[in-house]
């Protein structure tokens, strides 16, 4: 198994959506995730917002694109083709980004690291400025159960990992999740398959309590965990500060299992990276 690589960010996308009526439609954009996410809440084009059915719409392909111009280009020719056509290049896309979830394994590290830096780089999602090593991410993924999601190229789309909530031998049954994608992936539906095998990885494992630590507003993500079942039960205010402003915490848990009378066995919480398979 070749280790997979983290695709850089495209600055464009010319893309093509399918509606509830089964027909496409063509456009370009500058942010995928934030487009589709519009889309899908009618605040789209006219055409989705007809044929869309209360937001059924799904990403049918997508390419990308150096700049506004090519995208602006490769859209009016997207909008040229035949529904032949069109279908064609629709299915031989999902066959080539077919996302795999699998336990992440010791080559997975280098690009993990780079989407974890890219995180920290580009976003507020992460209190810190200084990038990683791959030492210190190897460590990070080997506190508990990892999962990588990568597509037929083998480039890497996200990974999700959980590690022990807090240190104290009563906490044994709590873990706390992290999760990030691509950001050419985000509102694709990966996080989701990423997001279920963990729980459902931690569910199995014995864990009673799931938290995660979200900044405060992202409303992506928080909505992202409301779908989990995931409640916020607290906010520390401006408890951060990165990118010259202040930033809220919040504080967010998901219940497994009900915690009555005496727990089952602790959960393994050390779990080594799965080995590269030598013929994978």
């Amino acid at each position: 198994m070749s280790a997979p690589v983290l695709a850089p960010a495209p600055s464009a996308w010319a893309y093509m959506v399918r509606c509830a009526d089964g027909s496409l439609y063509a456009g370009w954009t500058n942010d995928l995730a934030r487009r589709l996410r519009a889309h899908k809440t009618g605040r789209g084009a006219r055409y989705t917002r007809m044929r869309g059915a209360g937001g059924r719409v799904a990403l049918a392909y997508a390419e990308p694109c150096p700049d506004k111009s090519a995208a602006l280009r490769r859209e009016a020719a997207l909008k040229k083709l035949s529904k032949p056509e069109k279908e064609a290049l629709a299915a031989a896309w999902a066959a080539a980004n077919a996302c795999t979830v699998r336990p992440a394994a010791a080559p997975d590290v280098p690009a993990v690291t780079a989407l974890y830096n890219w995180y920290i780089e580009h976003s507020d999602a992460i209190f810190q400025s200084a990038p990683e090593s791959e030492a210190a991410i190897a460590a990070a993924m080997a506190r508990g159960p990892c999962l990588a999601a990568v597509n037929a190229a083998g480039d890497l789309l996200g990974f999700a990992w959980a590690h022990p909530w807090a240190e104290k031998d009563g906490f044994a049954w709590d873990a706390e999740t992290t999760i990030y994608l691509a950001p050419h992936c985000v509102g694709q539906g990966i996080g989701g398959q990423l997001y279920t095998a963990l729980l459902d990885a931690l569910r199995a494992a014995g864990y009673y309590n799931v938290y995660a630590r979200i900044t405060h507003p992202n409303p992506g993500s928080e909505a992202f965990h409301k779908r989990f079942g995931f409640v916020r039960y607290a906010l520390e205010p401006h408890t951060a500060y990165k990118a010259g402003r202040w930033l809220d915490l919040g504080y967010w848990r998901l219940e497994l299992r009900r915690a009555a009378g005496e727990p089952g066995p602790r959960p393994q919480t050390g779990i080594p990276l799965s080995p590269c398979p030598k013929n994978g």
